[in-house]
């Protein structure tokens, strides 16, 4: 078997298991790491739990994700439903700040937009989005603003990745600029490139992160 036919094989084991995806109808093709799923899903957190799963197989590199969101003939959701339902769901969240967020919602598109002081505020907000009923995808266009000094993120970042065992930080380099940062050099697996990108954003006053970092063979 080649290596491209075993890594199909593998990520499809893992869609497979993962009991968060339903993969009766999802097709995977692998080339040199570069891993494309395509096919359809009945829901949007399938669509996403899809990719997350295949992310973290060894061996791959890249995920190129196509699959097509397509509701159950069942399942009529208008575009005032899903806003309405979306609103609702924000404004449960006690990790969100109240009418921080903003929602338009297009045939089943939801934009999200508004300014929030933390990362985590954001994805918050697109998290609980990708679970209601109806959502084909979600538009996160929230901004998150500087809250302390950019200055420090730098530090801030390479403290925390030394703080971690799932890769050696000295491989990784960090450059920021007015809360802008970007990180560069080279990790074993897909999903220590994931938690190198997630510790960034988790940095204090980090407005945007450019993930360049490679995934060695």
């Amino acid at each position: 078997m080649s290596k491209d036919s075993e890594l199909k094989k593998v990520v499809l084991d893992e869609l497979s298991w993962e009991p968060s995806v339903d993969a009766a109808h999802i097709g995977v093709t692998a080339k040199d790491g570069v891993v494309t799923l395509t096919g359809h899903v009945d829901n949007f957190s399938h669509k996403i739990g899809a990719e997350k799963a295949a992310s973290r197989v060894k061996g791959v590199k890249a995920v190129v994700e196509e699959i097509e969101v397509k509701l159950p003939y069942d399942v009529n959701r208008s575009d005032e439903d899903i806003a309405a339902a979306a609103i609702d769901r924000l404004g449960w969240n006690s990790t969100i700040p109240n009418d921080a967020i903003h929602v338009k919602v297009e045939k089943g598109w939801v934009t999200l937009s508004g300014t929030v002081d933390w990362h985590f505020e954001k994805e918050a907000a697109e998290t609980d989005i990708r679970a209601l009923s109806g959502v084909i995808g979600v538009a996160n266009q929230v901004l998150v603003k500087p809250t302390v000094s950019a200055s420090r993120v730098k530090d801030d970042i390479e403290q925390a990745l030394h703080r971690s065992w799932y890769y050696d930080p000295d491989t990784i380099q960090v450059n920021a600029v007015a809360g802008k940062i970007k990180l560069t050099g080279s990790v074993t697996t897909w999903n220590a490139r994931r938690l190198a990108g997630m510790t960034a954003w988790s940095a204090p006053g980090a407005t945007s992160v450019d993930n360049a970092i490679t995934v060695a063979s």
